[in-house]
């Protein structure tokens, strides 16, 4: 997906920019979702309940038992289950309810956002720079904002930066501000589809489990809401949450696993956490910055505008091609991780060292079939054989003992890459490095073990 197509510009003035030939393909949330949540009404064992408030919920040793009520009828409901989850937002009654407590920076910033429609707007921003951008970031020294396309034609989202010590929202004339923003005069039309004020803010829970009952999402964290990092780190709470609950349903995961949850999830959040706010941080402090004269028509002045363009382009395109924080991430603190003593490489927002040290994300390839290799994976541990001359029976047979699944792959690939430097790489489900090596271990039992999150004691050894 080519990402470099934002564009920066001085409103009222000359702009600088700097596009690619090939714009990003992206589809908004508002699409996203109806499509997502079709896909899940399908599936069979899925049980939608829409227009239902959770009110409270209890557990004990052996399951959860929630109160809800449908919020048409006022219709009492139960449900019963042997786990619960809650991706109920920043304002989580679940995280209430398991005694969760959020801390970090209450404030980063406070935005004004505008949901409008508006035909001209699209042709308006090419004549100026003469592709169609997803982003346009309008540097000025009244009213610094962003400009987002939602549908790509005449739905646009605007953002407007509160300055400094304005905490009133209603200080600030929604409409004067939607106008510098995008550099227009009242000739210019436009309708309000919806608006927001919001905070940005950097907070994370203490904890992310009591005993039978999870948080995942928002519910567990908040940040500033840059490039999708709270959806894309909510989708990997869930996946990682999914199929270590999965393990424990199905039988072949011991209890202990579920710790796995917080061990892995709870630094990664932290260290996203911080990615985002240092970020906002750079924006905040490059707002605070703008010239007075950054739209003269001077020498001076379009150097400068070229200056803070290519500054806040190069600081923003890690943002929208965030590889390192999507795919660079790892866990090294996991119970059901072999490590071997390899460090994973380090990251940072915009690149990644791909990598097979334990932890890491596993490095994509091409199969032979044109399948990715993803989408060959098991549905919860993946054996890698990268030469078909490796006898990995014996792992196979320790696995099966104790009921752990693994899906043998032998990698058939024009083109593999050099980073596997191993004959066996065991996969896990969402896509992490949970073992490797050249033949499989000595002490085969401990690996099952491990990776079921069985805690061996002296006695087992």
């Amino acid at each position: 997906i080519p990402c470099r197509t934002d564009r920066y510009t001085a409103t009222d003035g000359p702009d600088t920019w700097w596009p690619t030939p090939e714009p990003p393909h992206r589809i908004n949330q508002i699409y996203l979702e109806p499509i997502l949540f079709e896909h899940l009404a399908a599936q069979p064992d899925v049980n939608i309940l829409n227009r239902t408030a959770l009110v409270g919920f209890d557990q004990t040793s052996d399951g959860v038992s929630a109160r809800a009520k449908n919020l048409d009828h006022g219709n009492d409901i139960t449900i019963t289950c042997r786990y619960m989850v809650g991706c109920d937002g920043g304002a989580s009654m679940v995280r209430k309810g398991i005694g969760a407590t959020l801390s970090g920076d209450p404030v980063l910033q406070r935005v004004q956002s505008t949901y409008i429609r508006a035909p001209a707007l699209r042709e308006m921003l090419e004549r100026q720079g003469g592709v169609p951008a997803w982003a346009t970031f309008s540097l000025n020294p009244r009213q610094p904002g962003n400009v987002y396309a939602i549908d790509g034609e005449t739905a646009w989202l605007v953002h407007a930066y509160l300055r400094d010590g304005i905490e009133d929202f209603e200080a600030i004339d929604r409409d004067a501000a939607i106008r510098t923003v995008l550099g227009v005069d009242q000739s210019f039309t436009y309708e309000t589809i919806s608006k927001e004020d919001w905070i940005g803010r950097r907070l994370m829970a203490d904890k992310f489990r009591q005993g039978r009952v999870f948080i995942c999402g928002d519910a567990s964290h908040l940040w500033v809401p840059y490039a999708g990092y709270g959806m894309n780190a909510g989708i990997a709470d869930a996946t990682n949450l999914a199929w270590l609950l999965a393990s424990v349903v199905s039988g072949w995961g011991d209890p202990g696993i579920l710790d796995v949850y917080e061990a892995e999830r709870m630094p990664i959040t932290g260290q996203v956490s911080h990615f985002a706010m240092n970020h906002a941080i750079e924006m905040n402090k490059t707002r605070r910055t703008i010239p007075m004269d950054i739209e003269a028509d001077t020498p001076e002045a379009a150097a400068t505008r070229a200056s803070m363009g290519k500054a806040a382009y190069d600081l923003n395109v890690q943002q929208y091609c965030c590889a390192g924080l999507n795919f660079g991430y790892f866990y090294d603190q996991s119970p059901v991780i072999a490590y071997d003593g390899e460090d994973a490489p380090p990251y940072a927002m915009g690149s990644f060292t791909p990598s097979t040290a334990p932890g890491v994300r596993v490095p994509h390839l091409w199969l032979e079939d044109g399948r990715s290799l993803y989408d060959a994976f098991g549905p919860y541990y993946t054996l890698l054989r990268f030469s078909p001359d490796v006898d990995a029976s014996n792992l196979l047979t320790a696995a099966r003992a104790k009921g752990v699944p693994i899906t043998v792959l032998d990698i058939v690939a024009d083109d593999i890459p050099t980073v596997y430097r191993h004959k066996l790489l065991l996969a896990r489900s969402d896509l992490h490095v949970a073992w490797r090596g050249d033949a499989a271990p000595e002490d085969i039992d401990a690996l099952i073990d491990m990776l079921r999150g069985a805690r061996r004691t002296s006695d087992d050894a």
